[in-house]
């Protein structure tokens, strides 16, 4: 309870610190505009007036030469009287001294002034008082973490049932000393987060959005979830076939080589699932499909073989047919596509008091693909612990990624 009020005290009052300072901006911002807005208008609005004051004030300056020239023509010499008035004379012809620039009137010059409505601070009051909620429990909480290889699946739910969600958001984070990034949004109650280092604690929290709200949902209460199942790898070096950095992704490519790509180790336990998932390599197509297009499980990596088609082997084609050590099922399933996903589950059947001795063991094998599934019995010679997996495609395209 301490801890998540302390967090919950720095992080009000490190939204309110924000939005102090964002409205500080924004108000200066505003004062700016106006004032600009004051200085445009007054710019604007003096330049007539005072182009029609100096030409009242140029009128008013000639007027005057002129009267001070009329003074000088009277009082002056008999001699020189005659030429000055004509001077005179001719000078008061040519200016228009009973003429002035058109002057506005007042109700045409502007008279500034600023208009503030004060229902903003009403406005602002409201609204700031209404702004932020206290939660003392969230809405959602992580309920259960399922190790995978090199991975984790993750499962919450919804703890209040007035809640009606509209999405999730899943956190996660290496270490309390990093920060929380998003893995998963969405409306699904579950998700498997890839590429897990193995035991590693990672602190996982999650929210969700209310039906037709933009806000999140406070967070969970932080939880660590680890797997200690080393990530499924396929084999590197293999001509015909690149790999993700990880290794965790198989393309195969242009190469004419072709072969089975194995596993690096024999990684799939029985009561695990066995993810396939085909992704896109190119913009919306795959590989061009062959009838000894394989994903599957074998007992050991066998080289020579162009297909998982055989012996101590289970596996599916990309046209959806089931073998079993190399002999084809009478079920089917649908045909390995773009964004297609098989999975493989398997559990022990024992037979007999010999079978962790070399006699026969049998394994009880389901299939899924795109929502149907096949279930049979594979019968072994000898007790596997572990088993590889592997595939193998004739033409560049396929991309593969296992987990």
């Amino acid at each position: 309870i301490r801890e998540s009020a302390t967090l919950t005290r720095d992080v009000l009052e490190q939204h309110f610190n924000d939005l102090k300072g964002t409205l500080k901006k924004l108000l200066d911002e505003r004062l700016m505009s106006l004032l600009q807005e004051v200085d445009a208008i007054e710019q604007d609005s003096i330049k007539p007036l005072d182009e029609c004051q100096k030409l009242i004030e140029h009128g008013v300056s000639t007027a005057d030469d002129l009267l001070r020239e009329g003074e000088s023509a009277v009082h002056g010499d008999v001699g020189q009287q005659n030429e000055k008035l004509c001077s005179f004379t001719k000078k008061a012809l040519h200016i228009q001294l009973d003429s002035l620039p058109e002057v506005p009137s007042l109700v045409d010059v502007p008279c500034l002034s600023a208009q503030l409505d004060d229902c903003l601070l009403t406005i602002l009051k409201n609204q700031i008082f209404r702004h932020g909620t206290v939660a003392s429990r969230p809405p959602v909480q992580l309920e259960e973490f399922i190790e995978k290889p090199g991975g984790i699946l993750v499962r919450w739910c919804k703890v209040d049932d007035d809640f009606i969600p509209q999405d999730y958001r899943l956190q996660y984070r290496k270490s309390t000393t990093s920060h929380f990034e998003d893995v998963y949004v969405g409306s699904e109650t579950e998700f498997i987060v890839l590429h897990i280092d193995p035991n590693v604690d990672y602190q996982f929290r999650v929210c969700a959005r209310g039906d037709g709200r933009q806000e999140w949902s406070p967070w969970s209460v932080p939880q660590i979830g680890r797997t200690t199942l080393v990530p499924h790898e396929w084999t590197a070096g293999l001509e015909g076939y690149s790999l993700s950095s990880r290794r965790n992704i198989a393309l195969r490519n242009d190469s004419q080589s072709c072969g089975v790509l194995y596993s690096k180790a024999p990684t799939y336990f029985c009561g695990q699932t066995l993810t396939f998932r085909q992704v896109l390599s190119g913009i919306e197509t795959v590989g061009q499909p062959d009838r000894r297009d394989s994903l599957g499980v074998c007992v050991e990596q066998q080289n020579g073989y162009d297909s998982l088609q055989r012996d101590k082997a289970v596996c599916i084609s990309t046209n959806g047919a089931v073998f079993v050590n190399g002999k084809e099922m009478t079920n089917q399933l649908p045909a390995v596509t773009s964004g297609s996903t098989v999975t493989f589950d398997m559990e022990v059947v024992q037979l007999g008091p010999s079978s962790n001795e070399g006699g026969n063991f049998k394994l009880r094998v389901t299939i899924s693909s795109n929502n149907r599934e096949v279930v049979f019995d594979w019968v072994l010679d000898q007790c596997c612990g572990s088993l590889y997996f592997g595939c193998s495609f004739s033409y560049p395209g396929w991309k593969v990624l296992v987990f």
